[in-house]
């Protein structure tokens, strides 16, 4: 049966560690759970928000509301053939562990998204990405319920408009439906993306390229560069990395030669939000209980008992400081409530 909570605190419920309530709070562990919920009394309350994951969630305040939070597991085989295997997973799975099950069984394709924390059902949400590889390039297909209808709906990956950080389920459709499964299109034979500097050097540990020594080497990386949500507070990167056209990029690199810049499509760049924010000079910035992370300035963390609002002021300052120096506004990756 499903459990529906009144006046629920939310600190468990994000990475921050933030303290505020959600009027009402529903955790649905099936498809027909969901349905009943968006056919039943608890219908009425407005706003309805589903979180999917702890992980990229600022609550600034009390939530008067509705959130909802899916718990739809299961992993199975939708079919596979020589080259590729179709995998479909519930919402609720949660996503490195979904990875791990994955290389486990030497299923390629998004090994380069190890220790990304959330679920299977956010994923898509932010087009999720690190290290070369996004889900949208493995995603098939995403199943949903729509708030209005209470009526399931499939979307082809195409229909999903994926962009670098972003999805139809984060414009047109944010707030106005729920998803409960997707489905991977996984490699049988391998293709490798090893192609950053850090993941290359850490490679060099291992005596041959496989996709669990990939997992290895990136969940390495990402626990040295990271810190621990379990011992400090934080959503991981704050910000999104901007991309610019290249006659931003060129002005820029006209007084620092050595910025990183990556290549994104025609005539784009995609900059790093680390480098902007350090070179603004927000590295290991503190104010009060709230301040950069030492080891990677994109990450803000909650040192003490700051609140939601406290930490939007200081990210806030991070934006108008890379704005003055950069003339580029920074765009939250981390969803603000």
């Amino acid at each position: 049966m499903m459990i529906i909570q009144e006046k629920v605190s939310l600190s468990q419920y994000n990475t921050f560690g933030v303290d505020s309530y959600a009027k009402y709070m529903a955790f649905p562990a099936t498809t027909d759970e969901i349905i009943s919920l968006l056919k039943g009394q608890y219908n009425e309350y407005n706003p309805k928000v589903v979180i999917g994951s702890r992980s990229n969630i600022l609550f600034t305040k009390d939530f008067d509301g509705l959130l909802i939070h899916p718990e739809i597991k299961g992993i199975e085989i939708i079919k596979q053939t020589r080259d590729f295997i179709h995998v479909r997973a519930g919402c609720g799975e949660n996503w490195d562990d979904f990875v791990r099950y994955c290389v486990d069984n030497d299923w390629g394709g998004i090994e380069n998204l190890s220790l990304i924390p959330g679920t299977v059902g956010a994923s898509p949400v932010q087009n999720i990405g690190a290290y070369g590889v996004e889900v949208k390039d493995v995603i098939e297909k995403v199943e949903a319920v729509m708030f209005e209808s209470a009526k399931k709906r499939v979307f082809t990956a195409n229909e999903c408009n994926f962009g670098y950080r972003d999805s139809i389920f984060k414009h047109e459709l944010k707030h106005k439906c729920i998803i409960t499964h997707v489905t991977f299109r996984l490699t049988k034979q391998h293709f490798f993306r090893t192609q950053y500097p850090d993941l290359e050097k850490e490679l060099d540990n291992y005596p041959d390229t496989t996709i669990q020594n990939i997992r290895n080497a990136i969940i390495t990386i990402r626990r040295n560069k990271l810190p621990d949500p379990e011992q400090l507070g934080n959503a991981g990167s704050f910000f999104k990395n901007p991309i610019v056209d290249e006659q931003k990029a060129n002005e820029i690199r006209r007084f620092y030669p050595k910025m990183p810049a990556y290549k994104s499509g025609d005539n784009k760049f995609k900059l790093s939000a680390a480098w902007l924010i350090e070179t603004a000079g927000w590295k290991d910035r503190k104010i009060n209980n709230v301040g950069t992370y030492k080891k990677q300035p994109l990450v803000i963390v909650n040192y003490g008992h700051a609140s939601g609002q406290e930490i939007l002021e200081f990210a806030k300052k991070i934006q108008q400081a890379v704005q003055q120096k950069f003339a580029i506004m920074l765009e939250p990756e981390v969803n603000i409530f």
